[in-house]
C-alpha cells in the first residue's frame, strides 16, 4: 500500500500515528528517521551558511551591545567574498596557476588512498594490498637529480641568473669587453662551493639513512628466528625487539618477556616526553605457553587506516580457531610506534604499518632549502638595479641617435654598466657568512655551538617570533617535591624531617597495636569507620596523606638485572636485585615519580608493583601488600586519576584520587583553604595536586563492580574487565561502560562519578619542574628585544600553564586566558569572540581546540594570537607545531625561529626560517636536523643578540659597499662616455674587492662620489688626461678604503692589516696590469709611467679628490648622529 507523497512529508504526528496500523510501524519508523535526518541536515547547512555570512568581530564597536550569541554578530566581512575583475587581476591569476600546477602534480604523482587493513599474524603473503617498503629516506636528491636540482635552486633567483647571462655573453666576440675569468671565476667559485656543500650534506644524510635501514632485527618464522634488515620488514611479520633497541615499524604488542605482560618504552623521539610509557600485550597471545604457538593459532589484527595522531589507535584482535572466536579491543596501550625505544624486557609485535605510513614518518615534514631574508631583499634590489641599468643604457643609445647597430650597442652598454650589480657580490657575501659561522663556533661563551647551515647566519638577527618546545628545552624535566599542605599546617623543604619522624612514629604505633591485638583489629577499624568524626592528630593526618600519595599513581619500580646472569630460557625473566640502590621509578608523568621518590625519602617506599598488586615497605622494614581493584587513568577531560585498593591485612577497600584543583574542588568535602593555597603555590611556580580518599564498604564496591568470593580472583577479574579482556563480570556497570564503542569516555565518567562524592580532602602537594639554567633572564632579554615567544608542547594544559608562569614567559602582571575545549564551529565562534574582549592577555590553547579554530577561522585566530604577548599551545602533535610555524610565516610575513631538543620538534625546526636544536637528554635528532645546534637554552641569547645582530649588520654593510663601489664605477663609465673617452679602457681593473665594514652608502652616494672622482680628474688633471685610468682608480681605491675606515666603530688589528694589505695589493697590481695604466697599446711598448704617479702633484691632487668625495658624507653622518642619535647611544649615555 503506497502512501502519497504529500502525506509522507507532512509533519502532523496525529495523522502519522493513525497510519501506523495499516502501513507497518517498522517501515514508518525508518521513513520518519530519514525525514528527521534530512531536516537536521538542512538545519546544519543553514547554520553553517549563516556562520559563513557572520565572521568574527574584529573591532571594538561590535562588543558594545555585550551580545554573546553568534546569531547577533554583524556582517563584517561579506565584501571579502566578492569575486570580480579586481580579484582576478590581484589574486585570481595566482590562484588559477596554483590550481593548474597542483592538478598536474596530482596527475603525475597520484597518491594511494589509505585504507584500513586486516593483518594476519606471521603471514605477509595474505596482505590484500601492496604496502610501502620499511625504509627511511631523508635525501633530497639522487644521482640523476643532484646537479639539475642544485643548479635550479641557485638560478631560480634573479641575482644568480643575471650573473649567468652576463658571463655567457662574453663568449660572443662582438660583446666581449674583458677577460673571461673576471666573469666566470666568481660565478664558478660560488657554484663549486654550493655544490660541494650540498654534496657533503647529501652524503651524510645517505649514510644516516643507510645506518638506520641496515639495522638487523630478529624475525620470527615457522622455522625459527631469522635476521632481517629494517628495510626488508613487511606488514604481517612477527618482529622481536630487544631491550634498548629501536622499534623499526608500527606494531601491535603481542608478547613480552616480562611476567606482568607489560613493558615500558621511551617515546622521546616521537612526542618529546622523556618519561617511559607503559604498554600492555594482547592478553590472548601473552597467555600462550610458548613462543612458537603464535604460528599454531589462526589470528589477525584489524587496524584502522594510517593516520598522524600518535595518541590514539582503534583496532581489534581476533582469534578464529577458538570456540567461540576470541575478540579483543585494541587501543593505544597495545601499540608500539616506530622510532620509540624498548626500555624493559623483550617484546614481540606484528607489523601493521611500514615506511611512509608509520606515525613517525607521517609526522615528519620534508626539509626545505632555506633562503635568508637578506638574500631575498638583495634579489629584489637586483631587479630594481637591472631596470635602472636598462633605462640608463637606453638613454646612452638615445644620445647616440640610434645610429648603426644600436641594438648591439645597447647590449654593450648593459655589459659596461653591469658594475652596478657586481658579480663579486655573491662571492663576498658567501665568504662573509662562512666567517660569521666560524666565529659562532669559536665563541667561548657558547661552547659546543655548531653551524650546520652557513647560508643564513644573519637570520638570527631578524627574528620576530620564537617558537620553543617545553620539555628539555625550557625545563630539565626533573621534578622536585617542594610543599605539602594539610590545611592547618604546611611543610616545606626545610621541615621534611618532621614528616619523616611523624611517619616513623605512626607506623611504630600501628605495629605495636597490631602485635597486641591481632584478632580485634578488623572489627575495631570497622567500628571506627562508623563512629562520629573526631579531629585527627597531625601525625595521623600526615600518615594518611603520605599513604595516599604512595598508593595513588601509575609508577612502577624498575630493578636493573644483575651482571653476569644469563637467561636460561628464551623468555625467562632475569634475576633481579631488589635492593634500594638498584631501584628506579618509571611512569608516564614525572610528577608522579617525584611524589613516590618523596614518600621514599620520608620512610614509606614503593618496592613492587604489577597489574594487580602493590607492595610498600615501612620505615621498620615491614612489607604491606595492597590489591589493585580498579585503576582510573588520567585524561585531559577528567584532569584527575584514581585507584581503588584493598589492604590485604585488614581487607579495607579505599578509593584514592588526586588531580587538578579545578577538577577536585567540587568532589571533596567543603573546606575554606584549598583555593587560596592553590593560588599561593601557583604563584610560586609549583605544580599542584589535590589528594583525597573515600573509604568504601563491601556493598558500595560490589554495587560498582561485582566481585567473586576470593579477593585475589576478584582482583584479577575486575582488572581483566577494566582492560577489555574476556569479562568475568558481564553485569558490571563499569565493565559495560568500558566495552562500549560509542561515547565510551562519557559512560565511564558517569559510572565513576557515582563514587566521587563527598571525598575526604587529605592534602595539597606542590612539585617544582626545574628550569634550565638562566631561562628566566634569557626569556626576559628576548622579550625586551621585541621577540614574541610561543611555547608549543605535547604536555598537559595544566603543566604548560605552570611552566609558562614559572619561567616568566608570562609576566606576573599579565592575565592568562585558557581557551576552553571546543569541538564545533559555533563553539569556536563564541570562544574567539570572548577572547577578543581580552587585552594584554596570554593565550593557552590545546591542540584539539586549535585544530577546530584553524579549520573554520584560520585568519581570525592568527590575527588574535599575534596580538598576545605570549601564546602557549599544549597537546600539540609534531605536525601541528610545523603548521603553526607555517601559519605565522604566511599571515605575518615575519621571520620565525623554532627551537627544540627532541625528534618531535624536527618538523617545526625544518619549517621555521631558522631552526635551532639543543643536544639534550632526548638525543641528537633535533640537533642534526637544525640549522644551528647549541647545548643549553641560555646560549640562544648570545646567539641572537650578538652573533645574529652582528651577522645581519655586517652582511648588509658588505652588500651596500659592493653595490656602492659598482655605482661609482658605473657613474665614471657614464662620465667617460659623455666626454668621448673609450669606455672599454674601464671595462676591467683592480679594486674589485669589498671590505668588511658598516657604512650607510645609499643610492645617492655612489653617483655623487663617482661624479666627483671623474670630474675632479678632468679639472685637476686636464693636461695629463692620458693617465685617466690611473688617476680615477687610485682615487676610487682610496675613497673605498677611507669609507671603510670612517664607518668602523671598534678597531681590531686585523682591520688595520686589511686596510694596508688592500692598498698594497692595488700598488702591486699597477706592475702586473700596466697595459691599463700606460699611455698606449702594449704592442707599441707602453710601460708604466712611474715618474708621473710618484710626483707630489699627482699625490696631492688625488688626495684632494678623495677628500672632497668623502668629506661631505662624513659631515652629514656626524650631524645626523648628533641631532638624532640611535637608541643604544642614548642608553650608553
Amino acid at each position: 500500500m503506497d502512501v502519497p507523497t504529500p502525506d509522507l512529508v507532512c509533519p502532523d504526528t496525529t495523522w502519522a500515528m493513525g497510519r501506523v496500523s495499516s502501513y507497518g510501524w517498522g517501515v514508518w519508523e525508518s521513513r520518519l528517521h530519514a525525514l528527521f535526518a534530512v531536516q537536521c541536515r538542512y538545519q546544519l547547512e543553514d547554520e553553517s551558511a549563516h556562520l559563513d555570512e557572520m565572521p568574527l568581530m574584529m573591532s571594538e564597536e561590535g562588543f558594545e551591545n555585550e551580545e554573546s550569541d553568534y546569531h547577533t554578530l554583524p556582517r563584517a566581512r561579506i565584501m571579502q567574498r566578492k569575486r570580480g575583475l579586481e580579484w582576478f587581476v590581484c589574486d585570481g591569476w595566482k590562484f588559477l596557476c596554483t590550481s593548474c600546477c597542483g592538478w598536474l602534480i596530482n596527475i603525475c604523482r597520484r597518491k594511494k588512498e589509505l585504507k584500513a587493513r586486516t593483518v594476519w599474524l606471521g603471514c605477509p603473503e595474505k596482505c590484500e594490498e601492496k604496502h610501502p617498503r620499511n625504509s627511511i629516506k631523508n635525501q633530497k636528491y639522487n644521482v640523476f637529480t643532484f646537479i639539475p636540482g642544485v643548479l635550479y635552486e641557485q638560478f631560480k633567483f634573479f641575482l644568480n641568473l643575471y650573473f649567468l647571462v652576463i658571463s655567457c655573453s662574453q663568449f660572443v666576440p662582438a660583446l666581449k669587453i674583458g677577460y673571461l675569468y673576471t666573469y666566470w671565476a666568481p660565478l664558478g667559485f660560488v657554484l663549486a662551493v654550493t655544490m660541494t656543500r650540498e654534496a657533503i650534506d647529501e652524503f651524510r644524510r645517505f649514510q644516516r639513512d643507510k645506518e638506520v635501514n641496515s639495522q638487523l632485527y630478529s624475525k620470527l618464522t615457522v622455522r625459527g628466528k631469522v635476521q632481517v634488515k629494517s628495510s626488508d620488514i613487511q606488514v604481517g611479520d612477527l618482529i622481536i625487539v630487544e631491550k634498548n633497541q629501536r622499534i623499526p615499524s608500527d606494531m601491535v604488542f603481542l608478547r613480552t618477556s616480562e611476567k606482568a605482560g607489560s613493558c615500558f618504552i621511551r617515546t622521546d623521539q616521537l612526542d618529546g616526553e622523556t618519561d617511559w610509557k607503559l604498554k600492555v600485550a594482547v592478553s590472548c597471545t601473552q597467555q600462550l605457553p610458548a613462543l612458537g604457538d603464535l604460528f599454531s593459532i589462526s589470528a589477525y589484527v584489524y587496524a584502522q587506516k594510517p593516520q598522524m595522531d600518535i595518541h590514539s589507535f582503534e583496532g581489534t584482535f581476533t582469534r578464529e580457531d577458538s570456540d567461540p572466536p576470541i575478540h579483543e579491543s585494541l587501543s593505544i596501550e597495545n601499540t608500539l610506534w616506530a622510532s620509540t625505544i624498548v626500555a624493559s624486557g623483550t617484546v614481540i609485535g606484528v607489523v601493521i604499518y611500514t615506511g611512509k605510513e608509520t606515525r613517525s614518518v607521517m609526522n615528519t615534514s620534508n626539509p626545505k632549502n632555506k633562503v635568508g631574508l637578506l638574500d631575498l631583499e638583495l634579489n629584489r634590489l637586483t631587479k630594481a638595479l637591472f631596470l635602472a641599468l636598462v633605462a640608463l643604457s637606453i638613454v646612452m643609445v638615445t644620445l647616440q641617435g640610434f645610429v648603426g647597430p644600436w641594438y648591439r650597442n645597447l647590449f654593450r652598454f648593459l655589459l659596461l654598466f653591469s658594475y652596478i650589480i657586481p658579480i663579486s657580490l655573491r662571492v663576498n657575501l658567501d665568504m662573509g657568512k662562512a666567517v660569521y659561522g666560524w666565529m659562532m663556533m669559536k665563541d667561548e661563551n657558547i661552547p659546543g655551538t655548531v653551524v650546520r647551515t652557513s647560508t643564513i647566519p644573519e637570520e638570527l638577527g631578524r627574528l620576530v617570533y620564537l617558537l620553543t618546545d617545553k620539555t628539555g628545552t625550557l625545563t630539565q624535566n626533573e621534578m622536585i617535591f617542594k610543599r605539602l599542605h594539610l590545611g592547618t599546617v604546611s611543610y616545606g623543604a626545610d621541615t621534611m624531617d618532621e614528616i619523616q619522624s611523624h611517619v616513623r612514629d605512626s607506623y611504630s604505633q600501628m605495629q605495636s597495636q597490631a602485635g597486641g591485638n591481632n584478632t580485634g583489629s578488623t572489627p575495631l577499624r570497622k567500628a571506627q569507620s562508623s563512629a562520629p568524626k573526631v579531629r585527627k592528630s597531625v601525625s595521623s593526618r600526615i600518615h594518611e596523606a603520605v599513604k595516599a600519595i604512595v598508593l595513588c599513581h601509575n609508577v612502577t619500580p624498575v630493578y636493573e638485572s644483575r651482571a653476569g646472569v644469563t637467561e636460561e630460557t628464551e623468555f625467562a625473566e632475569a634475576d633481579q636485585d631488589f635492593s634500594d640502590e638498584n631501584r628506579t621509578y618509571q611512569a608516564s608523568s614525572p610528577d608522579e615519580v617525584a611524589l613516590v621518590q618523596w614518600t621514599e625519602s620520608v620512610g614509606l617506599t614503593l618496592v613492587s608493583r604489577d597489574l594487580t598488586s602493590m607492595q610498600l615497605k615501612t620505615p621498620s622494614g615491614q612489607v604491606l601488600s595492597f590489591c589493585i581493584l580498579q585503576l582510573f587513568p588520567f585524561t585531559s577531560e577528567s584532569k584527575r586519576m584514581g585507584v581503588i585498593v584493598r589492604d590485604e591485612s585488614t581487607a579495607e577497600i579505599t578509593f584514592y584520587m588526586k588531580g587538578a584543583d579545578v577538577a577536585m574542588s567540587p568532589i571533596v568535602q567543603y573546606n575554606d583553604w584549598l583555593e587560596e593555597e592553590c593560588g599561593n603555590m601557583a604563584r610560586e611556580g609549583l605544580r599542584t595536586l589535590v589528594v583525597a580518599k573515600k573509604a568504601l564498604t563491601e556493598e558500595q564496591y560490589q554495587d560498582f563492580e561485582p566481585m567473586q568470593s576470593s579477593s585475589v580472583e576478584s582482583t584479577h577479574s575486575t582488572y581483566t574487565c577494566a582492560h577489555r579482556r574476556l569479562p568475568l563480570c558481564p553485569q558490571s556497570r563499569y565493565t559495560q561502560a568500558k566495552l562500549s564503542m560509542h561515547d565510551r569516555s562519557l559512560k565511564v565518567a558517569a559510572v565513576v562519578e557515582s563514587l566521587e562524592r563527598e571525598m575526604e580532602l587529605l592534602c595539597l602537594t606542590g612539585v617544582e619542574d626545574q628550569l634550565q639554567a638562566d631561562v628566566r633572564p634569557t626569556l626576559e632579554m628576548l622579550r625586551n628585544a621585541g621577540i614574541k615567544i610561543w611555547m608549543l608542547t605535547g604536555d598537559k594544559l595544566e603543566t604548560a600553564t605552570c611552566i609558562a608562569k614559572s619561567s616568566h614567559l608570562v609576566s606576573r602582571t599579565q592575565d592568562i586566558h585558557i581557551f576552553r575545549q571546543v569541538t564545533s564551529r559555533g563553539e569556536a565562534h563564541l570562544e574567539l569572540n570572548a577572547f577578543r574582549r581580552k587585552h594584554d592577555c596570554a593565550l593557552v590553547i590545546s591542540g584539539d581546540s586549535l585544530e577546530v579554530c584553524l579549520k573554520y577561522y584560520e585568519h581570525e585566530f592568527v590575527e588574535l594570537a599575534c596580538q598576545c604577548p605570549a601564546v602557549v599551545c599544549c597537546r600539540c602533535s609534531p605536525t601541528q607545531k610545523a603548521r603553526i610555524v607555517t601559519l605565522l610565516q604566511q599571515h605575518t610575513g615575519r621571520r620565525t625561529c623554532a627551537i627544540g631538543d627532541g625528534g618531535n620538534d624536527v618538523s617545526m625546526i625544518q619549517a621555521a626560517d631558522c631552526g635551532i636544536g639543543i643536544e639534550g637528554k632526548e638525543g641528537k635528532q633535533a640537533s642534526l636536523a637544525a640549522d644551528f645546534s647549541i647545548t643549553q637554552f641560555r646560549h640562544i641569547g648570545r646567539l641572537l643578540m650578538v652573533h645574529g645582530r652582528n651577522s645581519y649588520k655586517r652582511s648588509a654593510a658588505l652588500g651596500q659597499f659592493v653595490m656602492h663601489r659598482g655605482l661609482i664605477i658605473s657613474t665614471m663609465q657614464v662620465c667617460h662616455h659623455i666626454h668621448h673617452v673609450p669606455s672599454v679602457l674601464l671595462s676591467a681593473g683592480p679594486g674589485r674587492e669589498a671590505r668588511d665594514g658598516d657604512a650607510l652608502p645609499g643610492a645617492v652616494q655612489g653617483p655623487h662620489q663617482g661624479g666627483i672622482l671623474m670630474y675632479g680628474a678632468l679639472v685637476l688633471f686636464e693636461s695629463e688626461f692620458v693617465h685617466v685610468v690611473a688617476i680615477s682608480f687610485t682615487a676610487l681605491i682610496l675613497t673605498e678604503l677611507l669609507m671603510v675606515a670612517l664607518t668602523v666603530r671598534t678597531w681590531h688589528w686585523l682591520m688595520v692589516v686589511a686596510e694596508f694589505l688592500s692598498l698594497g695589493c692595488y700598488v702591486s697590481s699597477l706592475a702586473f696590469l700596466n697595459e691599463y695604466f700606460g699611455i698606449g697599446r702594449v704592442s707599441f711598448g707602453a710601460f708604466l709611467d712611474v715618474a708621473f704617479i710618484t710626483t707630489v702633484t699627482f699625490l696631492w691632487k688625488v688626495s684632494a679628490i678623495t677628500v672632497v668625495s668623502c668629506l661631505p658624507l662624513y659631515v652629514l653622518k656626524y650631524l645626523r648622529r648628533k641631532l638624532s642619535p640611535p637608541s643604544y647611544c642614548k642608553l650608553a649615555s
